[in-house]
């Protein structure tokens, strides 16, 4: 019989999609007070692999992708994603978002997204929220899945994720000296 315990702490990853109209400044800071001063970024970059926001949030769309210094608990993605969704109600304009925001958790093995969609690959956490095992690291570099995101996909996205692993890396082991 296997024994359960604790994993190993994550590092919390946040993918931002904004608009021309989103009001990146005060979006910083909002962020910024929550979780600090992002340690690694990768963009803005233009956001043109899918036409799925455009409707709501128009043509011109710029993505940035951004993991926080330290390490939090798995346990705390339900409650990471509810609070980024409150986070994206306040920057509404007539109604519709200028900004989405998808948390995940980057760990040694895997990029984990949190999600309010149900599908055959995700699975339910809690509060109404799906986590998606979207990247997965082998024979070091990271791999992705037939419903990984095209931009996921990319050299420099996965250059990115390689540098915030490796300091998740040391984050754990300073931890682990610590104790």
């Amino acid at each position: 019989m296997g024994k359960a315990k604790e994993p190993q702490k994550a590092k919390l990853f946040l993918a931002i999609t904004w608009s021309k109209s989103a009001d990146r400044d005060r979006l910083w800071k909002q962020l910024g007070k929550k979780w600090g001063t992002p340690d690694f970024s990768h963009g803005p970059v233009p956001f043109d692999f899918t036409d799925y926001y455009r409707r709501e949030m128009g043509a011109g769309l710029e993505k940035q992708y951004v993991t926080f210094p330290g390490t939090v608990d798995r346990g705390l993605l339900p409650g990471i994603k509810c609070y980024t969704n409150t986070v994206e109600s306040r920057f509404l304009r007539s109604l519709k978002r200028t900004v989405n925001l998808d948390p995940g958790l980057l760990t040694k093995d895997k990029l984990v997204l949190a999600s309010t969609k149900d599908f055959f690959h995700r699975i339910y956490l809690a509060k109404s929220i799906y986590a998606e095992v979207t990247l997965h690291f082998r024979k070091g570099k990271y791999r992705y899945f037939s419903w990984t995101y095209p931009d996921y996909r990319e050299p420099p996205f996965q250059a990115f994720l390689c540098k915030s692993r490796a300091r998740l890396i040391q984050e754990l082991k300073q931890t682990e000296r610590e104790k």
